[in-house]
């Protein structure tokens, strides 16, 4: 029996010491650099988020055609929604060709009211929209 045990503890000796060489051997492991560390840092935070964004312009454009969001081209756009009531409004359109259109919505139907002109869409002259000279608003002092 001391027989069969002699060899064993000479395999085990030999196992430790090798183990105890490769330990001394081995290099430390590396250690990043500040520069290093904040560079991947950097684009461990920049590489998703250019993903997301580019993930999130793709559905964009895959909505827009799929349920014909309107852009800078469309045929029609909106100009204006004057609330007229709980359910009705009237909502100046503009065509592509530059003709405005003034439009009444309610709740079960859609009526075209006129056509505008361009006199009418444009904003009023604001030495018109000042009081009158004999008006109690307009402040002069004649004294």
């Amino acid at each position: 029996m001391i027989r069969a045990i002699a060899p064993l503890r000479i395999r085990s000796a030999a196992l430790f010491a090798l183990l105890a060489t490769a330990s001394t051997q081995a290099a430390p492991p590396a250690r990043a650099t500040p520069g290093e560390s904040f560079v991947g840092e950097m684009l461990a935070i920049v590489i998703p988020l250019v993903l997301i964004i580019a993930g999130l312009l793709f559905l964009l454009r895959l909505v827009r055609r799929r349920y014909g969001l309107s852009g800078g081209d469309a045929p029609l756009s909106v100009l204006q929604i004057l609330p007229l009531g709980p359910r009705e409004r009237l909502v100046l359109v503009k065509s592509r060709a530059g003709r405005v259109f003034a439009v009444g919505v309610g709740a079960q139907s859609v009526t075209f009211v006129t056509d505008l002109s361009n006199e009418d869409l444009e904003s009023p002259n604001p030495a018109a929209s000042l009081a009158a000279p004999h008006s109690r608003l307009n402040i002069d002092d004649h004294r």
